[in-house]
């Protein structure tokens, strides 16, 4: 009796020891494991980095910005065809498109155009009026948009010796065919030492340049 209540005794203090260890065991082990248990079997991890989340939500902010970016680069000009094009009216065209742009836009001369006066190399502005003309025809005259590049900042007056033919266009009485005269004149002849000199281009009379006259500059 006293050998099996001495073992009895012994074994009691060998498995509550033995007993605790496994308890503290399970605790710290079991709940490790099962978090990557669930992530090898969904394929992904439960919770999202917060690295992950923060570049997620910085995306999200950029993409407004960037939209705005592209929209404005891609800005349209406005121009209106008139004449002799199968197709006239109000075309959208891209900065930097030429004038033969516009008419291919507006379906190409018809038969009767006389396309000897227009420069197809010329760019376009917004809200400039091309018109191509009927053979024998004198173009109206349309108020163009002024171009910056060759005008004094100060006076707004147009250079006669710097401007292009689209510049010419934006004063009283200049057309497309005298526009193209006055520069195809300053190429043959130099630069104008007076202003008058300008009358010495066929179409312009004294009664054009008293209209110039207060609107053009040499240097």
């Amino acid at each position: 009796m006293l050998i099996r209540s001495f073992l009895t005794e012994k074994w009691r203090t060998l498995i509550i020891p033995i007993a605790a260890f496994a308890v503290l065991s399970t605790v710290l082990f079991f709940p490790r494991e099962q978090p990557d248990q669930l992530s090898e079997e969904h394929g992904q991890p439960l919770f999202e980095p917060i690295e992950s989340m923060e570049t997620t939500v910085q995306n999200k902010e950029l993409e407004a910005p960037i939209e705005l970016v592209a929209e404005a680069v891609s800005v349209a000009i406005l121009v209106d065809v008139k004449g002799a094009v199968k197709h006239p009216g109000l075309y959208s065209m891209q900065d930097g498109d030429r004038l033969l742009d516009a008419v291919d836009k507006a379906g190409g001369y018809t038969e009767a155009a006389d396309t000897r006066l227009l420069n197809h190399a010329q760019r376009l502005q917004d809200e400039s009026v091309i018109y191509v003309p009927i053979a024998g025809e004198e173009p109206p005259v349309y108020e163009q948009p002024a171009s910056s590049s060759s005008m004094d900042s100060s006076t707004a007056k147009v250079n006669i010796n710097t401007a292009n033919e689209s510049d010419f266009q934006t004063l009283p009485g200049i057309g497309p065919a005298k526009a193209m005269a006055i520069v195809q004149y300053r190429e043959e002849h130099g630069p104008f030492s007076q202003l008058d000199g300008i009358k010495s281009v066929s179409g312009i009379g004294d009664k054009t340049f008293e209209k110039l006259e207060p609107l053009i500059i040499l240097n």
